[in-house]
């Protein structure tokens, strides 16, 4: 190769370094990585109520009515039969022996008229014997006691067909019936009611809402505004025993209370409110109900400490009530617990 054209190539080579230097000069520089902003973590808000000092107090409260203590229930008890009229309806005020309910007596009362004619014979045939002798005396004396015992069985008879009020009261209760319908025996037609003697009768669905109830525990009745003082006289516990299926039914859900006064217009039917207390401590430690937690028979609660480290607690629970719990032991007044 001649020196001239060497020393072109070594121009060239260096014309090419010089533009490859030059285009790297072009490229941008890389820029350093920002350092992200410091995020202080969001505390967690919890929903907390302080263990404080008070009462607990377990009742039985609701909505009971007036009741007449004296009832008197119409039955017909030898037998029954087809109605011919009913003589009442509810709200009547009736007196003792006032007819309730007449059956169809089929011609009875025109046999009784008969055999009443038959026993006037016979006394008028008595009476004419003392002057026929001993024997015939005798024999008038017993034909007129047959007549008697005849006629006392169809007015017996004729006297079941009717039923009459037993005491003075209240028409409550009048079944459906109409003329022509058959009623058996024992089957509850009318019920009349004593309007002066009344009580209250609270009713539950369960039995099992009045279990903490007892005889003679005090309970206060409300009417009106006006507070009378009275108390439990019968439980569903201590309910007597009876084979009237209505009225087990009704023992088995019903506490009856007696007033010391009846409230100003008290009427049967009238209802009042209710309010016996069954259990109460006070000064004693409670907290919500919805801060006691249970798991695999573990009671306990979740304390807040410090005011962002959660610690739980085994408690032992007291007197419960709907909204409350007493905690008898496993935690302090002023702690902070949370609620679920």
């Amino acid at each position: 190769m001649s020196r001239s054209l060497k020393s072109k190539v070594r121009l060239a080579a260096v014309a090419l370094l010089a533009t490859m230097l030059a285009g790297c000069s072009l490229l941008p520089k890389e820029e350093s990585a920002l350092t992200p902003p410091l995020v202080k973590p969001v505390q967690e808000k919890y929903n907390i109520v302080k263990v404080e000092r008070g009462s607990v107090i377990k009742k039985i409260s609701g909505i009971g009515y007036l009741e007449s203590v004296a009832m008197s229930y119409a039955q017909f008890t030898a037998e029954g039969g087809r109605i011919q009229s009913v003589a009442v309806k509810s709200g009547d005020q009736v007196k003792k022996g006032d007819v309730l309910v007449q059956l169809i007596v089929d011609g009875l009362d025109l046999r009784l008229k008969e055999q009443q004619l038959a026993l006037e014979r016979a006394n008028l045939a008595f009476k004419k014997s003392h002057m026929a002798g001993e024997a015939e005396e005798r024999i008038a004396a017993l034909q007129m006691e047959i007549e008697q015992i005849k006629y006392d069985r169809l007015k017996q008879q004729l006297d079941s067909k009717q039923l009459v009020a037993e005491i003075d009261g209240q028409v409550i209760f009048v079944d459906s019936l109409k003329e022509g319908d058959v009623v058996g025996p024992y089957q509850t037609l009318v019920t009349v009611a004593d309007p002066s003697k009344l009580r209250v009768a609270l009713r539950a669905e369960n039995s099992s809402a009045f279990q903490e109830a007892e005889v003679g525990m005090k309970a206060v009745v409300s009417s009106r505004g006006h507070d009378t003082v009275a108390k439990v006289v019968q439980t569903p516990s201590s309910a007597p025993l009876t084979m009237n299926k209505n009225l087990q039914e009704e023992y088995s859900k019903t506490l009856f209370i007696e007033l010391s006064e009846l409230p100003e217009e008290a009427e049967i039917g009238s209802s009042v409110n209710v309010e016996i207390v069954t259990q109460q401590k006070d000064d004693t430690l409670i907290i919500p109900r919805s801060g006691l937690r249970s798991y695999l028979g573990r009671t306990f609660v979740r304390v807040l400490e410090d005011g962002n480290r959660i610690r739980e607690i085994d408690v032992e629970q007291g007197l419960a009530t709907p909204t409350s719990i007493e905690i008898l032991n496993g935690l302090e007044e002023g702690q902070e617990v949370i609620r679920q």
